[in-house]
């Protein structure tokens, strides 16, 4: 049986609208999936959580805009919670998910509590840390790490595979904030660095997903 945790962006969930069509057949593969081995799934916030935070802008407590993308996350969890036709809690601590995962083959939640400088990306990976995970997937909007944004460069480099330290510098370089947009956040990288989290970072494209998931040779990047 292996122990996995999925960390799926909230920009896959929700693009611009609710992406039913990709859910229903992520869901028909978790579910193929879990039924022999242990899997958490935790959702980000994704656009809905950066255009409730972008509404803020200007707000001198700048806690507010954490407690808006916790909340888009957990609206998330308890779509896709739906879309499983699943009725169980949303675990909102670490030590809920620990309870729940010890019960049942699949969990579903969305971030575990404030923390300023943790995105679910470092959720995620503190869950496969407790979890002994053989190993961590974020499915995000873009197919792996690359040595500059994709979207704004064209000629950007795919990165398929870095170490830990390798990558724990990389995300350094980038200044965290709520709801930031990163393939991992800051403390994801440390916590995969110093547990040797091996951790896929892939598209939405679910047969790559699933090759990642299977163990088999997929387009992304492998941190390990």
């Amino acid at each position: 049986m292996k122990k996995v945790v999925i960390s799926l962006g909230g920009s896959v969930i929700v693009p611009n609208k609710v992406n039913y069509s990709y859910l229903k057949k992520f869901k028909k593969l978790i579910l193929k999936y879990s039924k022999k081995n242990k899997v958490v799934v935790i959702c980000g916030g994704g656009s809905t959580a950066r255009k409730y935070i972008d509404s803020l802008e200007g707000k001198k407590d700048k806690k507010i805009y954490g407690l808006v993308g916790i909340a888009a996350t957990r609206l998330n969890a308890r779509l896709v919670d739906g879309i499983f036709d699943r009725k169980e809690d949303i675990p909102e601590t670490l030590n809920e998910v620990r309870k729940q995962i010890n019960k049942h083959n699949l969990v579903i939640c969305g971030s575990l509590g404030y923390n300023t400088e943790m995105t679910t990306d470092g959720n995620a990976a503190e869950i496969a840390r407790m979890m002994k995970a053989d190993f961590l997937v974020n499915i995000t909007n873009v197919s792996g790490l690359y040595d500059k944004d994709p979207k704004k460069y064209k000629h950007a480099i795919r990165i398929p595979q870095i170490s830990f330290m390798d990558f724990d510098r990389m995300v350094n370089k980038v200044k965290f904030k709520a709801g930031q947009h990163f393939v991992l956040d800051q403390t994801a990288a440390k916590i995969i660095k110093k547990a040797k989290i091996k951790t896929c970072i892939v598209d939405h494209d679910l047969d790559n997903f699933k090759r990642a998931l299977y163990g088999k040779r997929f387009k992304g990047t492998l941190i390990s």
